[in-house]
């Protein structure tokens, strides 16, 4: 790697992927990083989580300044058009325009609202626990296909498992046809691609204009699916968002499409990395792997503490103060375009004793692998329980696993942070 190359370009480089935090340890030694036209770079604890609670900072990208040295991200996030988007309401390009996540109050609390009405409390209280034994069942079921199916000494944990488990649940929440899975992959791999801001990803143009054509076809597949949910009403949560009898009224057509297609994307792209990123740091800890086998009640701390120290998110590149805030002595100006760096947060001494070491057993796990503020994980509740299940049933079945690389190879994806493929050998799948 040339090191003339400057710190945030390090980080951003793919050949960093496996092991980014010396990196962020070295981020850290500057509370505000900043280069001149670049954005101005946040990665202390403390100071991230002010910032996500802090109502002067922004996720609309329609405020970045538009010297802000973001234009890929203002792009993007905007999709390429006014931000007014289009589509079966008229008008617009008929590109998806941003979701709740990238909206700021009100109309963020108000879609945000309706959108958890028919998914948890205190409306739907008992929705997420109920699908305990579903999650179970679907979990053993791949579990079942890889000791029938798959060559043991070479199994893939990113295909045959961390991949298809949460796509199928989320399909399952939504309403969303499994057998569709081949179609909308393709749109949500695009989408999440366009939220690397890696400058030497290759063909940047190509990859936005693949994002703005993913978001075209995923947008006219979900009002089909839309369309036939209300002409035939289930119980998924397609259905009674289309339905939208809560006192915010319903939901328009736009905002149902935009709001679907972010919990698609988001609700399966996040759990893949956490899935594979926590059976890789298990695998890495073979003590710990044993003892969640030994102990199912371990799972619980065992998956904070995975957030803490390997988060499927990293940073959250799509924030702007509405006016100039002072973060430890620096002013960020109006406009500017913020990183906000997550997973350095995570491993801030300043905030935890020994972040380094992976700790289960940490007495205050507060961490920022799913956020913080109005704008954390909106699936944080399944993403647990998915990932609490999904991993004590691979301790628990999978006999002797061992890893095959070390590091697996990596997806590109920055932000979006995981293995692509996690081979692993195994003496064979307890039943």
């Amino acid at each position: 790697m040339n090191q003339e190359q400057s710190l945030l370009h390090r980080i951003l480089d793919h050949a960093s992927r496996p092991d980014p935090y010396p990196l962020y340890a070295e981020l850290r030694r500057t509370p505000v990083w900043h280069e001149t036209g670049g954005p101005y770079v946040v990665s202390g604890f403390h100071d991230i989580e002010q910032l996500l609670h802090d109502p002067r900072i922004s996720s609309d990208s329609r405020n970045l300044a538009k010297d802000s040295g973001d234009p890929l991200i203002e792009a993007v996030e905007t999709g390429g058009n006014d931000g007014t988007g289009g589509g079966p309401d008229g008008g617009g390009s008929g590109l998806l325009p941003p979701g709740f996540l990238r909206l700021d109050p009100p109309e963020h609390d108000r879609l945000r609202r309706m959108a958890n009405r028919p998914f948890g409390p205190p409306h739907a209280p008992h929705e997420v626990h109920d699908m305990r034994a579903e999650l179970t069942a679907v979990v053993d079921g791949l579990i079942d296909r890889i000791g029938t199916e798959a060559d043991p000494d070479d199994v893939d944990l990113v295909g045959s498992f961390a991949y298809p488990f949460p796509v199928t649940v989320i399909c399952r929440l939504l309403g969303v046809p499994r057998e569709d899975e081949p179609r909308f992959h393709i749109w949500a791999e695009a989408v999440a691609a366009s939220l690397d801001p890696d400058p030497d990803a290759p063909d940047p143009t190509g990859r936005l204009r693949a994002s703005h054509e993913a978001r075209l076809a995923l947008g006219g597949y979900l009002a089909d699916l839309i369309e036939d949910r209300r002409r035939h009403p289930g119980e998924d949560m397609i259905s009674k968002l289309a339905s939208g009898d809560g006192p915010d009224g319903p939901m328009s057509t736009i905002e149902l499409l935009t709001t679907s297609a972010l919990l698609l994307v988001a609700g399966h792209e996040t759990t893949v990395n956490l899935i594979a990123n926590g059976m890789l740091t298990l695998l890495r800890h073979p003590a710990a792997l044993e003892r969640l086998r030994r102990e199912p009640g371990f799972a619980a701390p065992l998956v904070e503490e995975l957030l803490r120290y390997e988060p499927p998110v990293q940073l959250l590149p799509q924030r702007t103060p509405l006016v100039p805030v002072e973060v430890r002595g620096t002013t960020i100006p109006r406009g500017a375009s913020m990183w906000l760096m997550l997973a350095a947060g995570n491993r801030d001494p300043e905030r935890f004793t020994d972040p380094e070491r992976f700790d289960p057993d940490r007495r205050d796990l507060r961490h920022l692998g799913l956020g913080s503020g109005i704008h954390s994980c909106f699936g944080a509740p399944v993403a647990r329980l998915e990932a609490q299940i999904a991993l004590s049933r691979l301790a628990c079945r999978l006999e002797r696993p061992r890893l095959l690389a070390d590091p697996p190879p990596y997806r590109r994806n920055a932000v979006l942070r995981g293995p692509r493929s996690l081979p692993v050998a195994c003496a064979g799948v307890r039943r």
